[in-house]
């Protein structure tokens, strides 16, 4: 995670519209991470009050529900940050980027780790 983390900012900082744009856009992966930690304990309180696991044959259910609930949360939340912390158009490694196009990447990633741990799930369980 550290090193991701750090690798993400290194290539933002490689980028002239991103060092332009200010601290907040070269800061946008870690903005990232620490709306993902938020999104994690709503999504912890969810699971805990509203759908509490009574019987140890509801746990398989209480996690996909988190797994789903938590990436529905994030969707939002990564378009919001990236509106608000890129610039509208910049560069980088010489093509051209937007704020959209950051959202897609990150979007596609979150839903893609959800269907992954579906999938995953399912022919290990069964």
């Amino acid at each position: 995670f550290g090193e991701a983390s750090c690798a993400a900012m290194l290539v933002g900082a490689s980028s002239p519209g991103l060092v332009a744009a200010g601290w907040a856009a070269l800061m946008f992966p870690l903005t990232i991470s620490g709306a993902g930690i938020v999104v994690c304990l709503v999504t912890s309180f969810f699971a805990t009050n509203f759908c509490p696991v009574t019987r140890e044959a509801h746990i398989e259910g209480a996690l996909k529900l988190q797994l789903f609930v938590s990436a529905l949360l994030m969707t939002p939340v990564v378009w919001w940050l990236s509106s608000s912390f890129l610039p509208t158009s910049f560069a980088v490694s010489g093509a051209c980027a937007t704020p959209t196009g950051a959202f897609a990447c990150v979007a596609f990633g979150l839903w893609g780790g959800c269907a992954i741990g579906f999938i995953t799930e399912y022919y290990t369980s069964f």
